[in-house]
C-alpha cells in the first residue's frame, strides 16, 4: 500500500512540473527572450540608409537593436560584403530587411547562419542564376520608370523629371528633391550579376507589394513572393519608396517576422 502512495504521489509531482515548465517556457516574457531582436536594414538603388530612418525609429522605440548598412551599391558582391560585415558585429540571431535591389543582396547574404529571416520591401528576390535585371524585366516597366540609361562608367542615375512619380510618388515633394539631389548610382554591372544563393529556400520570408510601385513591376513582385512561399502584405496606393511613406506598416511586416522568427 504504501508503495502505491509515494508512487502515486510521485506521479502527481511529475505532472505538476511538467506543467509547470511548460508554463514557464510558453510564457510571454520567455517567448519575447526567444524573439529576434536584431534588425538589419539594407537600401536599394538611388537612395542611401537614411531613408530608412522613420522605420528605424519605430522599431528602436519597440525595443529592437536596429542597424542600416550603407550599401556602396558598386557591385552585388561588394554589397553583399557590406551585410555581412554589418551582421559579424551583431550578437545573436537577426532579421534582414531589403529595399529594391537589396532584395537581391538579402537574398545572397542570407545564408549567414545569423540571419532567421527575410523580408522584402517592394524588393526583388531572385534565385540562384537568375539577376535583379533579369527578374526586372520579366514584366513590362512603367512610362514612369525614372531610371536612365547607363553612364560612360557602367552606372545608373535617375531622370529628375521621373524622379518623383517613378519612384516616390506619395514621398513629400521636398524630400524627394533631397533624395534625388543626394542619390547614390547603381552599377549596371550590379543589376545583371545573377546570384549564386538563395536564402529564401531554407529561411522563412515576408514580402511587402505597394501597389503603386512604378518602379518594379507589382506583378513581379507578387511572383517572386509567391515562388518563395513568403507572406505577402500588399499596401495600397503606395510607392516604390512604401517604407517611407508607410513606414508604420513597414514596421509592423518587420515586427512579425521578428516575432515569428524564433531562434
Amino acid at each position: 500500500m504504501k508503495s502505491q502512495f509515494f508512487k502515486k504521489q510521485f506521479y502527481t509531482l511529475l505532472l505538476f512540473f511538467t506543467v509547470l515548465v511548460s508554463f514557464v517556457i510558453n510564457s510571454p516574457t520567455a517567448l519575447a527572450q526567444s524573439r529576434v531582436k536584431n534588425i538589419v536594414l539594407v537600401h536599394g538603388a538611388l537612395v542611401d540608409a537614411s531613408t530608412w530612418k522613420s522605420v528605424y525609429q519605430i522599431l528602436t522605440a519597440k525595443g529592437y537593436h536596429v542597424s542600416v548598412v550603407q550599401n556602396p551599391l558598386t557591385s552585388l558582391e561588394d554589397d553583399v560584403a557590406a551585410v555581412n560585415k554589418m551582421l559579424d558585429k551583431i550578437s545573436g540571431p537577426a532579421i534582414l530587411v531589403g529595399h529594391s535591389w537589396a532584395g537581391a543582396v538579402i537574398t545572397e547574404a542570407g545564408v549567414s547562419p545569423k540571419v532567421a529571416g527575410l523580408v522584402y520591401v517592394a524588393a526583388f528576390q531572385p534565385d540562384a542564376g537568375e539577376s535583379a535585371f533579369k527578374q526586372f524585366s520579366s514584366a513590362p516597366a512603367s512610362k514612369v520608370n525614372c531610371l536612365l540609361p547607363p553612364d560612360s562608367a557602367g552606372f545608373i542615375y535617375g531622370d529628375k523629371a521621373k524622379f518623383r512619380a517613378g519612384f516616390a510618388a506619395d514621398v513629400p515633394a521636398d524630400q524627394v528633391a533631397f533624395m534625388y539631389a543626394s542619390q547614390i548610382p547603381v552599377a549596371v554591372k550590379a543589376l545583371a550579376t545573377p546570384l549564386t544563393q538563395a536564402a529564401w529556400k531554407t529561411k522563412p520570408s515576408w514580402g511587402i507589394v505597394p501597389t503603386a510601385d512604378q518602379s518594379i513591376n507589382p506583378v513581379i513582385e507578387r511572383a517572386a513572393y509567391k515562388r518563395s512561399g513568403a507572406k505577402i502584405t500588399e499596401i495600397k496606393g503606395a510607392s516604390h519608396c512604401v517604407y517611407i511613406s508607410h513606414a508604420a506598416e513597414v514596421a509592423a511586416v518587420i515586427e512579425d517576422a521578428a516575432n515569428k522568427s524564433i531562434k
